[in-house]
């Protein structure tokens, strides 16, 4: 069932058009990435679909009685609103219900409601059945760790405020979610955690995002913008590379062909300038409709190259014994380390946990509290941190390459130009010659990728430089560290780009200890998980081990012991249908605040009163009569 249409939809900045007579449907249950070049319009077509922005032409239409739940790329909240007041949607009935009752309950804690007011918001969360709805938003919020819903906004960084506009629209239940770039800020377990839970909820979806996992495992449709035109595979991202090949094969061969063609027309079309008008009309017309066929752009992807690596020498980065911390946290604790040349480490762990702190530390911004690190002599060191440049806004992007190097070495002995070198990453000539201010959040941050390579370093230390890139820049990014020929340290959450360039990981798992594990991070997060099974049977078995009763050799029960097994025969079920009483009494909705906490407080006692008659009767049930 179609949920959404888009119909011949045409957006333009100025000379710039987006996309053009474009048209999509979007059924229910499908799960579609939107991919395409930064600059080429999926932010502003998902801002479109939710009414942030307007299209030069064409209609979308979105089903009666269908909502739509938007996650903007840049959250912009009130700053005087809490985070209570943002998550939960007043047009939803289930998210004012939860809201009101959290309410009542933190305000009764604090003496500030009455039990009058309690029990009324408890009812309205029987009358419409929510209590698993509250179950479900408490899992969203302790996921994305979210604790004091009354924190103003003004208080919230950047990457909370991006952490709780996703857990908004996950707990809002709309009909249609469009997200745009929902991983940003997250760690790699919140990734995963989120992947399984739209993979597991019958989502409509539609999303923008560059984490090919993530888009891999979630989502069964690929819509991609290019030359204007919107393009659909039905399959996931392996499939759309497949598919998206044998595309451009066909439309090399055509436009080729259309260029073969364009040669013999052109002649035509010259000879005989006064002859032109008793021309056909009809072949002057397909003349100009080939020209366009025939002067089009092949697409390619990005082409991988490598800058060319300083040489280093014997010595590189050697890290001792050292210490750091934040107040109480510890951070690093004795950690060691002598670097090898060519080796590409990637570093992972949750957020918080220091990973950009160590990079720090080897730039030596801060200094470790215990212990040191020496830097070779030959070691040339790229940063690319999450913070950025300061750079000029007023100038333009070419001057600002310039200013860096004027030509840029590549490791097959080539030089390219600062425009050469500009257009390898992507930016067009009319980009190039366009004001820094003027650029998108990606394109500055691919700008300030290429400023850091532009001087040749033969150390990359690389903090999280996936985040706001498109597919194909990263598709650039992995080849360009693949072919480097210096060492490569990089933080990323990116599992893609760690499988495909990373030798081994450096795991950072609490408390200031660092793991150092030599393989990818999928063989990484296998064996995590498999130790995690181990840990958990062997804690069941222990449990299993401690329950079981010293001897299981068959005796004969005494005159007493058979009496309170026979005995217990009649208590257990009688409990047991005291405890079903007390189930329907809780979930009926009446009683006062007093009552229910009452009849709480003995369905806890029945419940544990029946367990322990139960492991009674069963040791008894062991001795033979």
């Amino acid at each position: 069932m179609n949920l959404l249409l888009i119909e011949h939809l045409t957006k333009s900045f100025g000379d710039n058009v987006l996309f053009s007579d474009i048209t999509l449907g979007i059924d229910k249950g499908e799960k579609i990435a939107l991919i395409a070049k930064n600059g080429t319009g999926k932010s502003t077509l998902l801002n479109i679909i939710g009414n942030l922005d307007t299209a030069d032409s064409g209609t979308i239409t979105i089903r009666n009685g269908i909502r739509i739940s938007y996650l903007n790329q840049h959250p912009d909240f009130n700053p005087n609103s809490t985070i209570s007041e943002l998550i939960f949607n007043d047009n939803n009935d289930y998210s004012k219900a939860v809201r009101d009752y959290e309410l009542c309950v933190e305000k009764h804690q604090s003496c500030q409601k009455s039990n009058d007011d309690l029990e009324q918001a408890m009812n309205q969360i029987d009358r419409l059945n929510a209590w698993e709805y509250e179950h479900k938003i408490k899992e969203i919020l302790s996921r994305f760790q979210i604790n004091n819903l009354q924190l103003l906004a003004s208080q919230l960084s950047g990457g909370q405020k991006k952490k709780i506009a996703l857990a908004k629209v996950l707990i809002d239940q709309a009909d249609i979610l469009v997200m745009d770039e929902p991983t940003n800020h997250l760690d790699i377990d919140m990734i995963e955690w989120l992947e399984d839970y739209l993979q597991r909820n019958n989502t409509t979806l539609l999303m923008v995002t560059h984490d090919r996992y993530f888009l891999n495992q979630v989502c069964d449709n690929i819509v991609e913008i290019e030359n204007k035109k919107i393009y659909k595979y039905k399959g996931c991202y392996e499939y759309y590379l497949e598919k998206k090949e044998e595309r451009q094969q066909v439309e090399s061969a055509e436009i080729e062909k259309s260029k073969n063609l364009y040669k013999t027309e052109l002649e035509w079309m010259r000879r005989m300038p006064q002859a032109r008008a008793t021309k056909s009309k009809a072949r002057i017309d397909a003349f100009y409709s080939l020209k366009e066929k025939a002067l089009v752009k092949s697409s390619q992807e990005l082409s991988g190259f490598g800058v060319l690596a300083e040489r280093l020498g014997g010595k590189i980065i050697e890290i001792h014994n050292i210490d750091f911390s934040y107040d109480d946290k510890v951070i690093l604790h004795d950690f060691s380390y002598i670097f090898k040349r060519g080796e590409r480490i990637g570093i992972v762990g949750s957020n918080g946990c220091g990973k950009s702190t160590l990079l720090k530390l080897i730039t030596h911004i801060i200094s470790p509290k215990k212990g040191k690190i020496d830097i070779g002599q030959t070691v040339k060191i790229g940063y690319y941190s999450q913070d950025g440049l300061q750079l000029d806004e007023s100038k333009r992007v070419i001057d600002i390459v310039k200013d860096q190097a004027e030509v840029i070495k590549l490791n097959n002995g080539l030089e390219l130009s600062a425009a050469q070198f500009l257009s390898h990453f992507g930016f067009s000539y009319n980009v190039q010659w366009s004001y820094f201010e003027s650029l998108s959040g990606g394109e500055k941050r691919r700008l300030y990728l290429l400023l850091t390579l532009c001087n040749n370093p033969n150390v990359l230390l690389l903090d999280e430089p996936t985040n706001d890139f498109d597919i194909q820049t990263m598709n650039l990014l992995e080849e360009m560290l693949l072919n480097f020929e210096g060492c490569v340290l990089v933080v990323s959450h990116d599992r893609y780009l760690l499988d495909k360039v990373t030798d081994h990981l450096f795991c950072f798992e609490g408390n200031g200890v660092i793991k150092d594990f030599y393989g990818t991070y999928t063989d990484y997060r296998y064996r995590r998980s498999e130790l995690q099974k181990s840990e958990r049977k062997s804690a069941e078995k222990t449990i299993k081990e401690v329950q079981k009763p010293i001897s299981v050799r068959k005796i004969k029960r005494s005159f007493a012991q058979q009496k309170e097994f026979e005995l217990l025969e009649k208590q257990i079920p009688m409990l047991e249908k005291e405890l079903s009483e007390l189930l329907a009494t809780l979930s009926s909705g009446k009683g006062t605040v007093e009552e229910l906490t009452q009849w709480s407080i003995r369905y806890k006692e029945v419940e544990t009163e029946i367990e322990d008659k139960t492991m009674r009767w069963m040791e008894l049930d062991e001795i033979e009569n």
